[in-house]
C-alpha cells in the first residue's frame, strides 16, 4: 500500500513558494554619496545615517567628511538600506546624528518606481546638502509599469485588476483540487486499511481450518 501524500499536496507546495518567490523584497544598496557640509559643530567626524520610517536606523559608518565621494559595493556589513515589499512607497531620509536633535539632510517619498534606469539605479541630490545614488536591480519592472504615460494608466489599472482576478482564481481553483485530492486520498487511505483487516481475517480463518481448531470450538 503506497501510504505516500498525494501528488497534489507536492504540486500546491510547489505553487506556494514560487508565489512567495512572487512576492520576495527587493533591496536596496547605497552605490555612493557625498555630503556637502555638517551640522555638527562640536565634533568634526559626522554621524550619518539612512533611516525610513518605521524601521531601524543604517548607520554609514565610512562616511567622516564633507565633500569627498565615498563609492560601495553593495556588499558592505550595514547593506541593504531598505527593502520594498510592493509598489508602495516609503518616507525615507538622510540624517545626522546630534546630541540634542538630530539634523536632516534632506526627507523624501522613497517608491520603487524611483529606479527607472536600464541598470536600476536612482540618483537623489539636494543643493547644499549631499547627493547619493542607490540601486535595485528588481525595481526596474515595478518602475517601469509606474514611468507609463497618463493616458495609459487606466490600461495598466485594467490590467492589473485582471492580473490580481486570474491570480486569485487560480490560488482558489488550486485550493479545491487540493482538499478534494486530500479527501480522496483520505478516503481510499480508509478502504485499503479496511481490506487488508478483512484479509487478516480470512487469513486467520484459513489457519484455524488447517489446525482444525474451528471444529474443536
Amino acid at each position: 500500500m503506497n501510504s505516500g501524500f498525494p501528488p497534489i499536496v507536492l504540486l500546491f507546495t510547489i505553487f506556494l513558494s514560487c508565489f512567495s518567490g512572487i512576492l520576495s523584497a527587493a533591496e536596496v544598496t547605497l552605490q555612493s554619496i557625498q555630503i556637502h557640509q555638517t551640522h555638527e559643530w562640536l565634533r568634526q567626524r559626522p554621524t550619518i545615517y539612512f533611516h525610513c520610517k518605521g524601521e531601524n536606523k543604517t548607520f554609514l559608518p565610512d562616511v567622516k567628511k564633507a565633500n569627498t565621494l565615498y563609492t560601495f559595493k553593495g556588499e558592505e556589513s550595514w547593506q541593504p538600506l531598505t527593502e520594498f515589499v510592493s509598489k508602495k512607497c516609503k518616507r525615507c531620509g538622510l540624517y545626522e546624528k546630534d546630541i540634542l536633535t538630530d539634523d536632516r539632510f534632506d526627507e523624501w517619498e522613497f517608491c520603487p518606481s524611483d529606479f527607472t534606469a536600464p541598470d536600476g539605479t536612482y540618483n537623489r541630490a539636494k543643493e547644499g546638502e549631499f547627493n547619493a545614488s542607490f540601486a535595485c536591480s528588481t525595481c526596474v519592472d515595478v518602475g517601469a509599469d509606474h514611468a507609463a504615460p497618463h493616458s495609459d494608466t487606466r490600461g495598466n489599472g485594467k490590467t492589473v485588476a485582471v492580473a490580481v482576478v486570474i491570480s486569485v482564481f487560480l490560488t482558489t481553483a488550486l485550493i479545491i483540487v487540493f482538499i478534494g485530492g486530500y479527501k480522496y486520498w483520505q478516503k481510499r487511505k480508509r478502504r485499503q486499511e479496511q481490506a487488508r483487516f478483512l484479509k487478516l481475517f480470512e487469513e486467520q480463518d484459513d489457519i484455524e481450518d488447517e489446525l482444525g481448531l474451528r471444529d474443536i470450538i
